[in-house]
């Protein structure tokens, strides 16, 4: 039996289940792309904090500019996400519009004699297939994509390591450096566990 077509044990279509899983997906995904916005600002302080210390923190500004670019890349993997969550969300929508719809010949079928109803049937049954082949390929593209941004943010977490490492070389402004690489290690980590939260996913479960 086709994943359409499979009932919970609530009685909800698979489907329909699967669409609110994309929903929490795509909340996350928002949460997530807010804190890369966040890592931003702070490779920004950072920047300027590395500047004033002057050369004893040269290597800390390195790794700011570093930091600064990953949350860039992370928020355009971000909106690559989204991409396809929006693209899930659609097809979703359409197969619970083809489980609908085939229901509705079906009745129609045992309630009328006429012959074209079940081709009507077995042409709608075929597009089903096609839908939820296509939702099926989204499903394996959004995990690939999550795994690439897992990834990015393994990247990421190396960067903010190496900043706390750095920072206590910055003499008189290492306190200050310490506390912002710390800030950045706290916020990469954050990223990293709604990442493995995401990829735990009960929709990468589905058939």
């Amino acid at each position: 039996m086709s994943t359409a077509m499979v009932s919970t044990a609530a009685g909800k279509p698979q489907a329909g289940v699967d669409l609110l899983r994309i929903v929490r997906i795509n909340e996350e995904i928002k949460a997530v792309v807010g804190v890369a916005f966040k890592i931003n600002i702070m490779a920004l302080n950072a920047i300027f904090l590395a500047k004033r210390a002057g050369t004893a923190a040269l290597g800390f500004g390195v790794l700011s500019n570093e930091l600064r670019v990953f949350s860039q890349d992370l928020r355009t993997c971000m909106g690559a996400l989204t991409e396809l969550i929006h693209r899930c969300v659609n097809e979703v929508s359409v197969v619970l519009q083809d489980i609908r719809h085939t229901r509705l010949l079906r009745d129609a079928v045992l309630m009328s004699s006429m012959p074209g109803l079940a081709v009507v049937v077995h042409r709608r049954e075929a597009a089903n297939v096609e839908h939820q082949e296509r939702l099926a390929g989204l499903r394996r593209q959004l995990q690939r994509a999550l795994e690439d941004a897992f990834q990015l943010v393994e990247l990421g977490g190396v960067l903010a390591k190496s900043a706390k490492i750095e920072a206590a070389y910055g003499q008189g402004f290492a306190a200050s450096l310490a506390q912002v690489s710390g800030e950045f290690d706290g916020v990469v980590e954050e990223i990293r566990n709604s990442l493995q939260a995401l990829q735990r996913s009960d929709f990468f479960k589905s058939n």
